[in-house]
């Protein structure tokens, strides 16, 4: 049927997309004075896309979920722990025809992400509550897509996100700065309409 009314199924010409999948999120080791690091955890993750054409796309990529991190001293003790979720828009290239098998594509765009639930007020020494402010800023991503048929497509990708939040104690700021710059990797299954 297809031939006869000469189209063809194929993924060129489909403007918007959706991606569910995980994502793992690692930040930095040694942040900050005292603290040895972050623990890393996954996370739920979903983005949609609108694509410009073939090869430009804008994307609001989030974490359906918190990530989940234990905060560890540098002596390796437990501190507590805390939560953070993100969100980004993007600008992204994806390189290659609409229908290659694969397509791999790079983005940079503005992200925020939030902390909750801090749980690590062993840390402030004078046993104040210790909070994280909202980390801004840059974000990087590198990925590929893998064409299942002109609808569905399994994705990889990996995302830096340039983290320099204010550690907070007891409501106010500090000045030190948590270098956490965390990479994130992702694997996650889309559709495209």
């Amino acid at each position: 049927a297809f031939a006869q009314d000469g189209t063809a199924d194929t993924a060129s010409g489909k403007h918007f997309a959706v991606v569910g999948g995980v994502a793992l999120l690692q930040p930095k080791s040694d942040p900050v004075d005292g603290i040895d690091k972050f623990d890393g955890g996954p996370a739920p993750t979903l983005s949609a896309s609108y694509y410009f054409n073939d090869n430009i796309a804008v994307e609001l990529w989030g974490a359906a979920d918190k990530f989940n991190h234990r905060v560890r001293t540098d002596g390796g003790a437990k501190a507590g722990s805390v939560e953070q979720q993100p969100i980004a828009l993007s600008a992204q290239y994806h390189f290659g025809a609409a229908d290659n098998v694969f397509r791999p594509f790079v983005g940079v765009g503005y992200y925020e992400s939030n902390f909750s639930n801090e749980k690590i007020d062993g840390l402030s020494g004078t046993g104040d509550h210790v909070a994280v402010e909202t980390a801004k800023g840059a974000i990087g991503t590198v990925g590929v897509d893998m064409n299942i048929n002109s609808t569905w497509f399994a994705r990889a990708d990996a995302r830096y996100m340039h983290a320099r939040p204010e550690l907070r104690v007891a409501g106010a700021g500090t000045g030190q700065d948590l270098k956490l710059d965390p990479w994130t990797v992702g694997f996650g299954i889309g559709a495209r309409f």
